[in-house]
């Protein structure tokens, strides 16, 4: 959520950001309602102030046996303030939940850094990392095939069961799974991060707090009967921990490492991404959360990024790292980063990290604030996040940039100790 004072003193900027993102907005009818609200809270409180001065006229009056007709006419004039009231506060209400419902799906103010752009074609590819053709595959498959192959899937059982986009994971790949989580866990321990597991399920208001809800609800999972969603990434969980908290400045940064399944409907996507795992309904992931001091988050930023881009090249896995552009940063962020792993099977640059700065957008909406010392004035945090690793969709880039001509696929070398020295994935005898 943006600070009203901007909607107030500077239109123009949220102006400008609505034309650079592309986004149709109702900006002139939430200033409009801005000012209705403000207005309102003035008229109920004249009114409300009238009605206890004829109040204590009116007692006064009654005590000193004034003249009968005129007090007649005050108590008249304070039951048609009572009506003017009830329908003040009603019109307030109405009036506040309106502006409150714009106020928070506006998109948040994209950094000047940000470049223009009306499509994901015009986002910016700020550096590469790794060597697309280091294999001599000449026909190289897709993860479909290769895990099929190998029996380390199981689609159609899972089709039958559950629907489209789910899965069994199967003999080795299980444990190649359980090693990203691991490692990721470990690698995020050694760099200064928290530990944590959130719960799987939150309430709507915390929800609200992390994202847009009526941009998501198509993608998010919600509990019939019960105030509860599924999370779509722990982000939205651990970002909400510190809701309605003053932290003390002296801990910040607070850096948390977030490890959780992941629950989204998909609601929209077709052609290849149908199949396999790489696009699912459910996953794991370990997910990077970050408060910090308004003036640090930026240098967080780059720093979350260049932990993220040594975790893949950890991996060895080709990747580039690309700045989005302006229509294609989620209304929450200011800006983001994408790193884009190489996929030989699809020939092709794939998502598999995206890394964004929200400055106070979500602490904004949940209240999250943070003070050096107990007499000072209260701020808001900056908010950042970023994935590390969402297993599954490595799996998918591991199985395709270290399938071998034989049929098997490598494992990474940062990844066999978890798995007990195993050096390649095959069929099992």
């Amino acid at each position: 959520m943006l600070d009203s004072k901007l909607l107030r003193e500077n239109p123009n900027i949220i102006e400008s950001m609505l034309n650079k993102r592309g986004v149709n907005f109702p900006l002139d009818r939430l200033i409009s309602l801005d000012k209705q609200r403000r207005q309102l809270i003035v008229d109920l409180q004249d009114s409300k102030h009238r009605k206890n001065v004829l109040a204590q006229s009116i007692a006064q009056k009654k005590k000193g046996s004034e003249n009968i007709d005129r007090i007649d006419n005050e108590i008249n004039e304070m039951k048609n303030l009572a009506v003017k009231i009830s329908d003040l506060e009603k019109e307030q209400n109405e009036t506040q939940e309106k502006y409150q419902d714009l106020m928070m799906s506006i998109p948040n103010i994209l950094h000047d850094s940000v470049p223009v752009g009306r499509s994901e074609n015009e986002n910016v590819v700020i550096r590469e990392y790794g060597d697309r053709k280091t294999r001599t595959i000449v026909a190289p498959r897709d993860h479909i095939d290769i895990s099929t192959s190998l029996d380390l899937i199981d689609l159609e059982r899972a089709a039958k069961i559950s629907g489209a986009r789910f899965y069994f994971l199967k003999n080795q790949l299980v444990k190649l799974n359980q090693a990203l989580l691991n490692f990721g866990l470990d690698y995020l321990l050694e760099s200064g991060y928290t530990l944590t597991q959130p719960p799987f399920m939150i309430r709507r208001e915390a929800m609200e707090g992390a994202l847009i809800l009526g941009d998501f609800e198509q993608v998010i999972y919600k509990i019939d009967g019960e105030d509860l969603y599924l999370i779509g990434t722990s982000e939205h969980a651990v970002v909400s921990m510190h809701m309605d908290e003053i932290l003390e400045g002296k801990y910040l940064p607070l850096r948390y490492s977030c490890v959780s399944p992941c629950f989204r409907r998909e609601a929209g996507a077709h052609g290849r991404d149908m199949k396999g795992i790489f696009r699912v309904h459910q996953f794991e992931k370990v997910e990077q959360v970050v408060f910090s001091r308004p003036e640090d988050s930026w240098k967080e930023h780059e720093k979350m990024l260049q932990l993220t881009e040594k975790f893949y090249e950890k991996l060895g896995i080709p990747f580039r790292t690309t700045l989005l552009c302006s229509a294609d940063v989620g209304k929450v962020s200011a800006k983001t980063y994408d790193i884009e792993a190489w996929f030989p099977g699809q020939n092709n640059y794939r998502e598999l990290v995206s890394c964004s700065n929200c400055l106070d957008y979500q602490a904004r909406r949940l209240r999250t604030r943070f003070k050096d010392n107990v007499n000072d004035e209260s701020r808001f945090v900056h908010t950042l996040n970023s994935t590390l690793v969402a297993t599954e969709r490595t799996m998918v880039s591991i199985i395709e940039n270290y399938q071998t001509d034989g049929g098997s696929v490598e494992i990474p070398q940062a990844l066999q100790k978890y798995m007990c020295d195993m050096r390649e994935l095959k069929l099992s005898n």
